[in-house]
């Protein structure tokens, strides 16, 4: 109980940090997000072009992506093979016409 007490006490004489936007030592050339309303059409174009590209790159997920192409094409070539080889085609669906049945 006395240790939780001294530890809170000490806690509360730290003092508080400093935003990091006042320390940052590496300083902002320009305002952001610049005011629309005073740039040109075709700046604003060029800086919305550049946004949207940087934040496409900052929400890519490469290696989600590449997950999600293989188990959607694990499970199509699961279910294609296990339809073809395994699947009793005799009792399953329409057994007077089945579909591996040859043309004529």
């Amino acid at each position: 109980m006395f240790s939780t007490l001294m530890r809170r006490s000490a806690q509360q004489n730290l003092p508080q940090k400093v935003p990091y936007i006042y320390s940052n030592p590496y300083k902002a050339k320009r305002l952001w997000p610049p005011d629309f309303q005073k740039i040109d059409r075709k700046h604003q174009f060029r800086l919305e072009r550049r946004y949207r590209r940087r934040a496409k790159l900052k929400w890519a997920r490469p290696r989600w992506t590449k997950a999600v192409k293989l188990v959607q094409l694990g499970s199509i070539v699961f279910v294609a093979v296990y339809g073809v080889l395994f699947l009793d085609w005799q009792t399953q669906g329409n057994p007077d016409n089945p579909p591996f049945q040859g043309v004529r």
